[in-house]
């Protein structure tokens, strides 16, 4: 016995041209909360793994041995985050502001010149094998889509993205500072933005579907976009704003804080949340993580002496 045929009217399915499912998908707010949710929860966990993973013990007697560690304990936190379900980008980057703000201070004096010109190294192969990589990419990737209206939009977004972050918060950080950001700074800000590499290395992850290959696409232009026209035109943006170039930000740096008084009117001159952090960070994080800073014995309350020497280290006392 032969199953019976079945038919099945077409325009069920199509309406105009258009699958019918498609349309029956409602907004719902729970489904947003999660997303946020979801969002928050990966962002802090990479945040915490990276800020973890940053830190390690105060090595100083083995030059070598502090280079390597410093240089593992780099690679391996995006390995760790990405294991770990979270965004190995984001904990390679808190892993590094952690680095760079405690763990350097705990390496010794060859060991800092070593690491610093080990990842100079790396970061100039890095950035010519990025580069030369997304060149290659824009003529070797056979399915390219490239849709007017979508870049259009995107070049839009990205714009008008930035403008929103870089004058709000010139905004707000200009009320707690006697220094104030000027508007050609802010309009350098906006302009000197968006390389983008790091997209690049996000989007070509996954090109299986057609939303994300004009999604690929439409990145690698507003890459080459940043690079060529942004990157390109810096020079000629920072004389048209009248900003000093040809500074060297290390001797600048070293000039201005030639003595404690100079010191402490540039921290008085920031903003009150910088003054409130700098004070928490130099007084007790700096002391208790790294080697430099003042010793807790003279930060902490007299009652908490015993505990102050012990997390202090010798170095500190120097």
């Amino acid at each position: 016995m032969q199953p019976q045929k079945s038919w099945v009217n077409p325009t069920v399915y199509f309406v105009r041209g258009t699958p019918q499912g498609d349309n029956s998908h409602t907004f719902e707010v729970m489904a947003l909360l999660k997303s946020f949710g979801m969002f928050l929860g990966v962002f802090s966990g990479s945040f915490s793994l990276g800020v973890a993973t940053g830190i390690f013990t105060k090595l100083r007697d083995f030059q070598l041995l502090e280079t390597a560690l410093f240089f593992l304990m780099s690679w391996s936190t995006f390995l760790l985050a990405e294991a770990c379900g979270f965004t190995g980008v984001v904990a390679v980057l808190f892993c590094g502001i952690t680095q760079a703000h405690y763990t350097f201070n705990n390496l010794s004096p060859e060991s800092q010149d070593r690491t610093k010109q080990l990842f100079e190294l790396l970061n100039f192969l890095a950035e010519n094998f990025i580069f030369s990589y997304m060149g290659l990419t824009l003529f070797t990737f056979q399915n390219h889509i490239f849709n007017p209206m979508f870049i259009a939009g995107a070049f839009l977004a990205v714009f008008l993205g930035r403008a929103a972050n870089i004058y709000p918060l010139s905004c707000l950080l200009n009320l707690g500072r006697s220094n104030k950001i000027r508007s050609n700074f802010q309009h350098m800000m906006m302009f000197a933005g968006l390389r983008g590499a790091m997209t690049f290395a996000l989007s070509i992850r996954d090109t299986a579907t057609y939303a994300r290959q004009m999604m690929f696409s439409t990145n690698l232009l507003v890459v080459f976009f940043t690079v060529w026209i942004c990157g390109g035109g810096t020079t000629q943006m920072l004389s048209c704003q009248r900003i000093r170039v040809g500074v060297d930000s290390d001797q600048e740096h070293s000039m201005s804080f030639t003595d404690g008084s100079e010191r402490r009117s540039t921290k008085q001159e920031s903003a009150w949340p910088f003054r409130i952090w700098y004070n928490f960070d130099h007084n007790y994080l700096k002391p208790i993580l790294t080697h430099s800073g003042p010793p807790l014995t003279t930060t902490l309350p007299s009652c908490c002496g015993p505990l102050a020497r012990i997390l202090t280290s010798p170095q500190a006392y120097e």
